[in-house]
């Protein structure tokens, strides 16, 4: 009898609750026979910030995996890899977190636990950005798949693991009893779910256009540091003192960081100009020794033009329209998919075409009309997608220029055969569709130039290929909708700056095809192009940063 007494008050003692005045705990709950367990009962204000921070840090977790990929962008490209990387990283870092977070929850009654990790994590998102460039230069340099994935991890994965132990913490907290869990566990998701959509369109819409990325991270990480404070100024006291110190360190890193520019360029280059944008970071950067400018999104170079002449030094500026012009006739309607900086567009209209335009990036127009002495106002621009509007075309084209690769990253959606074939329908009889796109002869790295001529071949009857190089190099693609198509006149040099006029015959005189036996035909259901590509963008990326960084 005395064992059976010792033995229950054992089990009461042990589910007795550990009450500090501090936490605000208005009572504890017993094990009983209808289903309770041991809880907190926290004070109505306790409860309902909790739940708001639940709501919050889930926002914080979409705004850290998008914002992270846009960070690793300038020097990783914005392939599939890095996607692919920033989702796995998040995912497992969640996974992470949420199992040491429960064991936590289990172990320590008060919310401070909680609160220290969000502070954590505000410190270690403030150590990503100064940490972005190195990491990510040292990371690409190994491989491009590779590499993402360890310079993601390297930045991301602490924070976000700090992140993911507010869930079952809050469970372990909310739950009043075993009747309600899945009551609770569906309240607590459906509330963190809702807090992440917020916080996704946040990022998409509200902050990335408008904001750099490191003022929207350094922004982030004061946000969850004030919500740990404020936690420990009304609740918990005794720890306010700490988490005020963390957030002097936290606001001291942020002052020193915003002043240092994110991407060094090298000596060589003045830049005058940047924005942020849904699709990428945009640079205007002037090389005072040669007095050319060069536009680059995500360091890739969009054109290069020289300030004294008012002339593009880019190749393919001239190809493009010079391919139009030796293929068709009478050159009236032209419809250019992508503007760059409007330079091939301006070069139709100077010739009295009108020239229709989609460009999916709307910040691309004030910055060529500033800087590239871009006339908007003489043609007719959609700001879209250009599938979109292939796929809801009413015009007809004598010239369809398409030029809306990005490097590294092609929109591979304008590449397949369904694609094709909506451009194709667009062209008025005897018109061309003319294309630059970028690519490799070597062996072991061609099966994407190699994949995308197949494609193109599948649907046009005619298509000429034009590219010199010994490795990496422009590919321009002129497909005729004729099978017997031939030039209808000779292509004419004048108009090139003198120093490209070489280049220029080499390229007419090319004519190659690189398609071989491992060529796969491009559609919609089955499209590897990052896969095809991976090998060109890894050299490229790596290209990119030994040119313009320091």
């Amino acid at each position: 009898m005395k064992h059976k007494k010792r033995r229950n008050h054992s089990s009461l003692k042990n589910e007795a609750v550990q009450v500090s005045p501090n936490t605000n705990v208005s009572s504890s709950t017993p094990s009983s026979s209808d289903g309770s367990t041991e809880t907190l009962r926290f004070s109505a204000a306790l409860r309902y910030y909790l739940i708001i921070t639940s709501a919050i840090t889930g926002g914080i977790v979409m705004i850290v995996e998008i914002l992270g990929a846009k960070m690793l962008a300038p020097y990783t490209g914005t392939s599939h890899f890095v996607w692919t990387a920033q989702i796995g990283v998040t995912l497992v870092s969640l996974a992470v977190g949420y199992a040491v977070g429960g064991w936590i929850a289990d172990r320590v009654k008060s919310p401070a636990p909680l609160y220290f990790a969000l502070l954590a994590a505000a410190l270690f998102l403030t150590f990503s950005v100064l940490g972005c460039r190195v990491v990510s230069l040292a990371c690409v340099r190994i491989n491009l798949a590779v590499g993402s994935l360890m310079a993601s991890a390297f930045l991301f994965f602490i924070p976000l693991c700090f992140l993911a132990m507010v869930p079952p913490f809050l469970v372990r907290s909310l739950t009043l009893s075993l009747t309600q869990v899945g009551t609770s566990v569906g309240r607590l998701s459906a509330i963190s779910t809702i807090g992440s959509v917020v916080g996704t369109v946040a990022i998409g819409y509200a902050m990335i256009p408008f904001f750099s990325n490191s003022h929207i991270m350094f922004g982030t990480a004061i946000f969850l540091a004030l919500m740990a404070v404020v936690y420990f100024f009304v609740w918990q006291r005794t720890w306010a003192f700490f988490a005020v110190i963390g957030l002097i360190a936290i606001v001291a890193i942020v002052f020193l960081g915003i002043r240092q520019p994110v991407l060094k360029l090298s000596s060589r280059f003045v830049e005058i100009y940047n924005t942020n944008s849904n699709f990428g970071l945009m640079q205007v950067v002037d090389e005072p020794m040669t007095g050319r400018r060069f536009y680059l999104n995500d360091l890739l170079t969009q054109n290069c033009y020289h300030i004294p002449t008012k002339q593009s030094t880019s190749m393919f500026t001239y190809m493009l329209y010079e391919m139009a012009r030796c293929s068709v006739e009478e050159i009236k309607d032209v419809l250019c998919i992508g503007m760059g900086v409007g330079i091939v567009p301006m070069k139709f209209a100077e010739e009295g075409a009108a020239v229709d335009i989609v460009e999916i990036n709307p910040k691309v127009i004030p910055l060529a009309k500033d800087f590239f002495d871009f006339k908007p106002e003489k043609f007719n621009i959609t700001v879209g997608d250009g599938r979109t509007l292939v796929a809801n075309a009413k015009k007809k084209y004598d010239v369809i220029v398409l030029d809306a690769f990005l490097g590294e990253s092609p929109p591979s959606h304008l590449m397949t055969v369904e694609a094709f074939i909506g451009i194709r329908d667009m062209l008025k009889p005897g018109g061309a569709l003319v294309i630059n796109s970028f690519g490799s002869f070597s062996k072991d790295r061609n099966l994407f130039c190699s994949s995308f001529e197949k494609t193109l071949k599948a649907v046009f009857p005619t298509v000429k290929c034009f590219a010199v190089g010994e490795s990496e190099a422009n590919f321009y693609y002129t497909a005729l909708l004729d099978s017997e198509a031939t030039f209808v006149r000779e292509p004419d040099f004048e108009d090139f700056p003198e120093s490209l006029r070489k280049e220029a015959a080499a390229l007419f005189d090319s004519d190659v095809s690189s398609i071989d036996e491992r060529s796969i035909l491009i559609t919609d259901d089955y499209n590897p192009i990052d896969i095809l590509d991976a090998k060109n963008r890894m050299y490229l990326r790596q290209y990119l940063t030994r040119t313009f960084l320091q």
